[in-house]
Formats: C-alpha cells, sequence, structure tokens
C-alpha cells in the first residue's frame, strides 16, 4: 500500500481544495504565535503623522501568509509545474527576507528596488515569463524581445509597489490580492493549469486568514512589507501568466482563450493600478519624489471623509468586483482598443471623484479650525493631517 499523497488523492479539484484549507489553518495558527512574538520583541508598528492608526501595532503577519501559501501549494507535485515556478519561489524567498529586513530597519527605496528588479529579471529572463503582444490593442500585437523583457521587468515592480502603497489600511491589500489571485485562480483551474490555480488558491486562502486579524480589535496584525512585497510579487506573475497563457492559446486556438487578457489583467488589478498612477502623478506635479510618503491616497481620502477602514476597503473591494465583471461582459461585444478607452474613462471619473474627496477633506479641516462641526464626519476615523 502506498501513502504517496497524489496516489491517495488523485482528483485535481480535491488536492486544491485541500490545499485552500491548509493554508487557511497555517496562516490562522500561525497568526497568534507571530503576533505574541511581535509583542514580546518590540516588533512594533509605530504611528506616525500621516498614518491611520493610533497605537503601536505588531507587524510580520507576511510570515504567516508566506507559511500558509507556501505549505498550502508545496503540499502537492503538479506535473504541470516547468520551470516557471522553481524560479517563482527562488523569488519569493529573495523578497520574504528582504521584506523581513525591511519591517525591522527600513531599508532605504533604492535597496528595495534594486531586489525587486533583480526578483523581476529571474523570472522574465531566466523562465521567460513574458508580455510579449497587446492582442491589438490600440494597434499593438507583437512586441520585440528586448522591448517585452524591459516592459514586463517594469510591469513587475510597478504591480509589487502598488500593493505596497495600497498597504496604508486594515484590509485593502490583503482584500485585494484575495480577490484577484481567486479570480485568476478561477480561469487557472478552468484551462487545466493545476500548478498556477493552487497557488493562486493558497494565496487567496492564506489572505483570508489574514483579514480575520488584521481587522480585529483585540488581536490586530499588519502584514508589513514582508506581506505587501510577497503578495504584489506572486499577483503580479498570476497577471503576467495569465496574460501570456490566453496569447499562446489565442494564436494557437487551444482551449478557452480571452482576446481581451491585457484588458482584463489591468481591470482585476484596477485599485493598486489607478492609485499608484494617480498619486505618482500628483507627486511628480508638486515637484516631489514619487516615493514621498503622504495622504493622497484615495483610501485615505476616503476614511478622512468619514468611512472606518472595513467601509473603505469594502468599498473597494467591490469596486474591483463590478468593474471586473462588468468588464468581462462587454468583452464580447467591444475591441482591445474600445475596452481600453473605457478603462481610461474610468479611470478618468476615478480622478474626478479623488479630487472632489480631496477637496471635501479640505473643507472639513478647515471648518474643524473654525469650530464649525455641520459637515464634519461623524466617525472616529478622521484623522487630523495636522
Amino acid at each position: 500500500m502506498s501513502f504517496i499523497l497524489e496516489e491517495l488523492v488523485r482528483n485535481k479539484y480535491l488536492q486544491i481544495l485541500i490545499s485552500v484549507l491548509i493554508s487557511l489553518i497555517i496562516t490562522y495558527w500561525a497568526m497568534p504565535i507571530i503576533r505574541n512574538v511581535c509583542i514580546e520583541r518590540n516588533l512594533m508598528e509605530n504611528p506616525i503623522k500621516r498614518s491611520s492608526h493610533s497605537s503601536p501595532t505588531p507587524t510580520f503577519g507576511g510570515v504567516g501568509i508566506f507559511a500558509g501559501t507556501v505549505i498550502g501549494y508545496m503540499i502537492w507535485n503538479f506535473e504541470d509545474e516547468g520551470v516557471l515556478l522553481h524560479k517563482v519561489f527562488a523569488g519569493l524567498v529573495i523578497l520574504f527576507f528582504i521584506g523581513i529586513k525591511d519591517d525591522i530597519f527600513a531599508l532605504a527605496p533604492l535597496k528595495k528596488l534594486t531586489v525587486q528588479i533583480l526578483v523581476a529579471s529571474i523570472i522574465v529572463i531566466g523562465s521567460d515569463l513574458r508580455i510579449t503582444s497587446l492582442f491589438g490593442t490600440f494597434g499593438v500585437h507583437s512586441i520585440p524581445y528586448f522591448v517585452s523583457v524591459l516592459f514586463t521587468i517594469i510591469l513587475f515592480v510597478a504591480i509589487i509597489n502598488a500593493f505596497n502603497l495600497i498597504d496604508g489600511i486594515d484590509g485593502l491589500a490583503a482584500g485585494i490580492g484575495m480577490i484577484s489571485s481567486a479570480l485568476f485562480g478561477l480561469w487557472f483551474i478552468s484551462n487545466g493549469y493545476w500548478s498556477m490555480s493552487c497557488l493562486a488558491f493558497s494565496l487567496s486562502a492564506s489572505l483570508l486568514s489574514f483579514l480575520r486579524f488584521n481587522f480585529s480589535k483585540t488581536s490586530k496584525i499588519f502584514m508589513g512589507d514582508t506581506g505587501s512585497l510577497i503578495v504584489g510579487y506572486l499577483v503580479s506573475i498570476l497577471a503576467v501568466k495569465f496574460v501570456q497563457v490566453n496569447e499562446l492559446s489565442f494564436f494557437g486556438s487551444v482551449g478557452d482563450h480571452f482576446v481581451s487578457a491585457p484588458v482584463l489583467a489591468i481591470v482585476v488589478l484596477c485599485v493598486p493600478i489607478f492609485d499608484t498612477l494617480r498619486v505618482f502623478g500628483l507627486r511628480i506635479m508638486k515637484g516631489k519624489s514619487p516615493f514621498n510618503a503622504d495622504r493622497l491616497h484615495l483610501h485615505h481620502l476616503l476614511v478622512d471623509n468619514g468611512l472606518n477602514h472595513f467601509a473603505t476597503s469594502a468599498v473597494l473591494w467591490a469596486f474591483t468586483i463590478i468593474l471586473t465583471v462588468f468588464t468581462y461582459y462587454l468583452r464580447t461585444f467591444f475591441s482591445n482598443t474600445a475596452l481600453s478607452i473605457y478603462v481610461l474613462s474610468v479611470f478618468a471619473i476615478y480622478l474626478l471623484v479623488s479630487s472632489y474627496l480631496e477637496l471635501r477633506r479640505y473643507n472639513l479641516k478647515k471648518n474643524q479650525k473654525t469650530g464649525n462641526t455641520d459637515i464634519l464626519p461623524s466617525t472616529s476615523n478622521a484623522v487630523d493631517l495636522n
């Protein structure tokens, strides 16, 4: 009798379900332990001027996310792994330790950027995971090799940092990571890409367990840079692989394919992408470094206008899901160029709403100083920016 797991459980769907349960349990079990170690060793994130929290909070929740995701995935030996997943986990370990060091010592942005470029290069060049076509969007089809390599490396670094940037309130980065990885996982599992679907669902399950503690009032913990780096990294791999596989399926006429894959990938990650473009643009226009921390993010604007952390995250989760479902429906009626113009229109609306919220926040602050409380938000989450 053999006790090899793959022989005991041959059904791939059941294997992935077991991985999900393992990831849920491991992360849920690890969080209180990590939190206690953080408190004992004073590994806490102290509130700063632009913070949305008022008391020191344990960080290193990313350690639990890392453990749950890796153990959940590694329990099985999928035949379709290929060379990509080995490179993925090599890069994951590098970012994991860089994240830990950054959470303890606060690394300079240039050092983190250098490591991110290195890790992205390992994936893009080492496993040939690249965006090689835009499927005719704005007339762009095939992309030359060197342009493709450079573009994909920049894309990896941008998404990794985008997740780091939206990790400013409880639940947002983890929730967007959970939703996006689950959406990509659904496509992978429906098309028989078992290793990628298992990785996606293991990450999604780990983030679900983390959210229980991230929103807790009595056992709160942050994911830290350790978490945001690895979540952004894994989600970027899922997104690029989704586009690449759809390109191969499209031109090879194999399997279920989305001609609109590049647009759909952007829409799934609309919150971190839109927020990063807006914030970086505003900082550059003001003559500041794009990496200069502030409270210009949409999630900060929503909190400062009266929403609590859960409500703010839920609004942006819902925005992601609704926009993705709507775009998925529209893809059958419009070309990629038309869909891209539609997404740009949504981004323009996003900018207008953000500008309105920023102006309203300014007026709230002004009225607060003059003693006029008629239009002040009714929640305690309105943060004084002085």
